[in-house]
């Protein structure tokens, strides 16, 4: 054993140099810095934290916590609606909005559940750039899917875009070798598909538009951003398929062929 500065050790350890990391100093006086817990925040709790202030917003205007009449301004001029989106009033911005509103405390609460479970998961796995670009893009596209199957109900809700998550996260999953069977994902996919057609009140056409979006633009990011190390051109795919999406929407809702004059929410 041979004597050094940190006690005995054997010859061979002597002869090797530990190595010493030093923190980095502060200077003296200057400030201390403390990290800021939302920048630190998922685009899943940003969702959540979004969907949850716009649903007290609509509470505060009108909307019932549980059940009743629909109303109040953010409900109005927010809620997907086709004649208000054609025939000179162009609210587009209702392909949007309509995806953060929601009808009752059990529906956003349901649907925040059920963000949060897929939300985590799949944001770690792909990215939260990917990530957002498939909640977006199958929000959009679940709003043309409503317009198409119901262009005269007023639509609204998260799970449109939240049923694309789920979708990207089984075609992810599928392409990770995980068996979409064994983990689970096959059946609460066809477990949701049972409820969305059987429960009345659910968009049929909005669930259908988002998953649809969802396997799209899952196979977008798998492909080309992991596969191919091409990340611009998945986006500028999910970018394409936003486009469309909208596209399709406003000429569902103006071929309806009607004016906003007369229609109440």
């Amino acid at each position: 054993m041979t004597p050094t500065s940190v006690g005995m050790r054997c010859p061979e350890c002597a002869r090797e140099r530990t190595r010493v990391r030093h923190l980095p100093r502060r200077q003296i006086g200057a400030p201390m810095s403390w990290s800021n817990p939302i920048q630190e925040w998922s685009v899943t709790q940003y969702l959540i934290a979004i969907n949850s202030i716009v649903f007290l917003a609509e509470v505060a205007t009108g909307v019932p916590l549980f059940s009743g009449t629909y109303s109040g301004w953010v409900y109005v001029h927010g809620v997907l609606f086709g004649p208000f989106m054609s025939h000179g009033d162009h609210e587009y911005w209702r392909l949007l909005t309509s995806g953060f509103l929601h009808a009752s405390l059990i529906h956003i609460g349901l649907n925040m559940l059920s963000l949060w479970f897929v939300g985590r998961v799949l944001e770690p796995a792909i990215g939260s750039l990917n990530f957002a670009a498939i909640y977006f893009t199958s929000l959009l596209a679940g709003s043309f899917g409503a317009l198409v199957f119901q262009p005269l109900v007023p639509t609204l809700g998260a799970s449109t875009a939240i049923f694309g998550v789920f979708g990207a996260l089984i075609v992810v999953a599928h392409a990770r070798r995980i068996s979409i069977w064994q983990s689970g994902l096959g059946p609460m996919l066809l477990l949701n598909l049972v409820f969305t057609l059987t429960v009345a009140g659910i968009s049929i056409g909005g669930h259908l538009g988002g998953l649809l979006a969802g396997f799209i633009t899952g196979w977008l990011v798998v492909e080309y951003g992991e596969r191919r190390n091409r990340q611009s051109l998945a986006l500028v795919g999910c970018a394409l398929v936003a486009i469309v999406s909208i596209v399709g929407a406003l000429a569902v809702a103006g071929g309806t062929g009607l004016t906003p004059n007369g229609w109440t929410l």
